[in-house]
Parts: structure tokens; sequence; C-alpha cells
């Protein structure tokens, strides 16, 4: 029964944590634009949503003529626009950019000035979930002998399928 459990478990953890997802940056097309109040931040949109690293950004412009800049933290902080990790121009209507590493990205416009009045983005990407590795097979105890004891049972081992059981839980509380 518990072998059934740890299938189904590893079945729905493989299955729920390799689907990238493709996120409208704001939430909506043409969201990528000068924010008309500070309460309408993209960042308070990027609090809210959890990126894992495969998922994409979908840049939709709301500006024909306005573009995507992922940039470094320093050049995020003072709108610096002369030398962007990576550039997506207005030709394209829409920019996907894919988040393949953890931690934090920055964007800014590509319009300095816009980017001065807060058409700016920081997106945090969470860590990849780590698989949990097989049980180490087990371990012939090479210690003195323990004598037994008047019952005729042996003292400090138990039977390969409690151990088993107890590491599958262990394994599971990691």
């Amino acid at each position: 029964m518990a072998s059934h459990y740890w299938i189904a478990f590893s079945l729905f953890f493989l299955i729920t944590s390799s689907q990238a997802k493709e996120f409208l940056v704001g939430g909506a097309a043409g969201a990528w634009k000068v924010p008309s109040s500070p309460s309408e931040s993209l960042n308070k949109w990027a609090e809210i949503n959890r990126f894992q690293v495969g998922d994409s950004l979908v840049f939709k412009f709301a500006d024909k003529k306005d573009s995507v800049l992922k940039v470094s933290r320093e050049d995020y902080l003072a709108c610096r626009i002369s030398a962007p990790l990576e550039e997506h121009k207005d030709d394209e209507k829409n920019a996907l950019v894919k988040l393949d590493k953890s931690g934090a990205f920055y964007f800014v416009s590509g319009n300095q000035k816009a980017c001065e009045q807060g058409e700016k983005l920081i997106v945090v990407v969470m860590s990849t979930r780590h698989r949990l590795a097989p049980a180490p097979s087990p371990v012939e105890f090479d210690g003195p002998a323990v004598a037994p004891t008047s019952s005729g049972h042996k003292v400090g081992m138990f039977g390969g399928g409690l151990v088993a059981c107890l590491v599958v839980l262990f394994g599971l509380m990691l």
C-alpha cells in the first residue's frame, strides 16, 4: 500500500513540477507601459505570481515604439539602458523572455524617460525543485556482535520493511 502511495506521489510531483508557464506581463495586453500610479506598478503584479525556472514572460507592448531590456540590478536602479544583457525591440510587437535560472531578473523600458517614470519590472524566479535521490542500499553492520536476549530476538535490528518505510518518510520530510 505504501508503495502505491509513493508511486502516485512521485508521478504527481513530476507532472506538476515540469510544466512551464507563460506569463503575460502585467496580466493584460499592453500592460508594459508607464504605470498611471505607483499602485499599478508592474512589480506589484510580479509579487503575486510564482515564477519557476523554465517559465517565460510575454511582454506585449502598449506603444509600438517601445522595447524591453533585460539589465543588471545596478542598471535597473539607475535606469541605465546603454548596456543591456538582452534587448527586445518594438518591431516584434511581443517579446518572449525565458526564465532560465533562479534568482532575480531585471527589466526596464528601452526608453529611459519611461523607465524613470516606472516602466520597469523585477521578477524573482524560485529555485528548481530537487528530485529525491533514491534511497541508499542497506549497509551491513560490521560492529561487534550483539548477544541475543532471553527471548531469542536480535537487539537493535528491525525488519527490512520497517527500515524502508522510515527511509521513505525521512525522504518526504526533506
